[in-house]
């Protein structure tokens, strides 16, 4: 059967990727798969356990994304959360209604501590809910395990069958018990084992890797990001010398970031990889010349990327593989993993042009969440300044400036990011972001610069704080730092006279601007 596995069903709620990190926390692996997979696909994985994810629609409404009842008999433990607590009981014989009381936020949930869900949890407990409709009466079988002053059933359980329904979000950090409750699931419930660790991950995939890879040539995609460093050094490991890492320089790193990434995967560094540098700045501005819709740019950019790639395969010869840094939320989110929406597609993913040049591409990251990464990279013994450093994007600075992409826009936002990141450096904050950039909007205004007055463009500072990427919060940072910074921005950088600060969460916003 190979490595035991809990599924997730996703019918389109926000929280669903964090539902799979929480039960990764757990050191049980997961994955998540649109409600409307194959039930005969879900069942030939031979899950440990099923977990039905939140959704925004209505249970009762025509339409409404929904499952048949041979999922609640496949004989595996199922945990319906909100959307998938109301559509257990709908498809079982319960009753959902529209709430008298629409409850939303932080509530206390008084819980049954008898159930197995509940083991070690207070018998009152802050969890998160956001639900307009609710469960009326639970499906026969099924024994009321928690409540709150307005919601009778918060959650529900027929013990004996493994079916157990919440109301509220264990997977977000506001329910405070809600890791708990996971854990009480796959362990308690499921019977995990808890042997998905990041060692053991490292150690397969060179296995796998090299197994694969047999004595063909490999070429990596190495943008110097942490995604495809991590990947990088991982084939490094599992094929030596058959592995050449090429190196794009598109025109749309930070600013000196080029010559950094030479510094550490090149011929003086300390990874012993054939490291070939292409610089390509002008043929990208060519192709995004007049382009200012942000799909068509990851699109363009993506695909310049692996004719890039194509022309450097030839030159070194056959190439079977191509290896990119393609980690698991690029996965879900561009439609591939789960239910919910597109919200981007990365040139690693949604990006690839209908033609590649090559057998197969080796995606060894594919599985992996962003801190899962840094984990596998510092196992590689890949040093923490790289692991940790700050996330850029595939498509880099082209998404990072809104409209049309020019050299001399990527010069602005290249200085005004260098500033920030100095600026930030410098002032030793307690917590540093988890992410913070600067980004050119499309906005020019009217100014004053000496005794003229100036049009020129606004730049947008942007700071988060994230555990994984999936929600994040803008981060406070100091007025002081944000004046020192604007200052410095509007005096050191050309063409620029005005500073915006981004204080919007994710969701609804994303945390880059394209």
């Amino acid at each position: 059967m190979g490595r035991e596995k809990i599924v997730v069903i996703d019918f389109g709620g926000q929280y669903n990727q964090l539902v799979a990190r929480r039960v990764r926390e757990c050191n049980v692996y997961c994955e998540i798969y649109s409600y409307k997979t194959d039930m005969e696909k879900i069942r030939e994985m031979e899950p440990k356990g099923i977990i039905l994810t939140g959704g925004p629609n209505s249970v009762y409404e025509e339409g409404a994304p929904s499952c048949g009842r041979e999922l609640f008999e496949l004989g595996v433990p199922v945990l319906g959360l909100c959307y998938g607590a109301q559509l257990m009981s709908h498809v079982l014989g319960g009753h959902v209604c529209k709430a008298p009381v629409r409850e939303y936020g932080r509530i206390e949930v008084t819980v049954d501590q008898s159930s197995r869900l509940f083991g070690d949890v207070s018998e009152k407990t802050i969890c998160w809910m956001s639900h307009n409709d609710y469960i009326e009466k639970p499906a026969p079988g099924f024994r009321v395990i928690a409540h709150t002053a307005d919601c009778p059933v918060a959650a529900a359980e027929w013990a004996e069958r493994g079916l157990y329904a919440i109301q509220f979000h264990p997977e977000v950090l506001h329910t405070q018990e809600g890791s708990k409750m996971l854990h009480n699931f796959v362990y308690e419930i499921c019977g995990c084992a808890g042997d998905w660790r990041m060692d053991s991950f490292v150690e397969t995939s060179i296995r796998a890797i090299r197994e694969k890879v047999g004595s063909g040539k490999v070429l990596c995609a190495l943008s110097g990001g942490v995604d495809s460093s991590v990947a990088a050094v991982m084939l490094a490991k599992a094929v030596g010398d058959q592995l050449t890492c090429v190196f794009v320089d598109h025109g749309l790193l930070r600013k000196n970031e080029g010559d950094e990434v030479e510094e550490v995967f090149g011929p003086n560094g300390p990874y012993d990889l054939h490291f070939i540098r292409v610089n390509a700045q002008e043929r990208f501005y060519g192709k995004l010349k007049g382009v200012e819709e942000p799909e068509r740019k990851r699109k363009i950019i993506g695909e310049e990327f692996i004719r890039v790639f194509e022309e450097e395969s030839k030159k070194i010869g056959k190439v079977d593989f191509l290896v990119q840094g393609t980690i698991y939320p690029d996965v879900v989110e561009s439609g591939l993993g789960g239910e919910s929406a597109v919200i981007k597609s990365h040139h690693n993913v949604g990006g690839l042009p209908d033609y590649v040049d090559f057998k197969e591409i080796i995606e060894p990251l594919r599985e992996l969440f962003k801190d899962e990464v840094r984990k596998a990279g510092l196992e590689l013994g890949i040093p923490e300044k790289l692991v940790y450093r700050q996330p850029f994007p595939g498509p880099g600075l082209g998404i990072r400036i809104v409209g049309e992409v020019t050299a001399e826009k990527v010069k602005m936002v290249q200085d005004a990011d260098a500033i920030y990141r100095e600026e930030i450096a410098a002032a030793g904050l307690p917590h540093t972001p988890d992410q913070y950039f600067a980004a050119l909007t499309n906005m020019r205004s009217v100014g004053v610069m000496g005794d003229e007055r100036t049009y020129d463009y606004a730049v947008a500072l942007r700071a988060v704080n994230t555990v994984d990427f999936m929600t994040a919060e803008a981060s406070q940072i100091p007025w002081e730092v944000l004046q020192r910074v604007t200052s410095r921005i509007v005096n050191e950088v050309a063409h620029v006279n005005r500073v915006l600060y981004d204080i919007t969460s994710k969701p609804p916003g994303t945390v880059e601007f394209e």
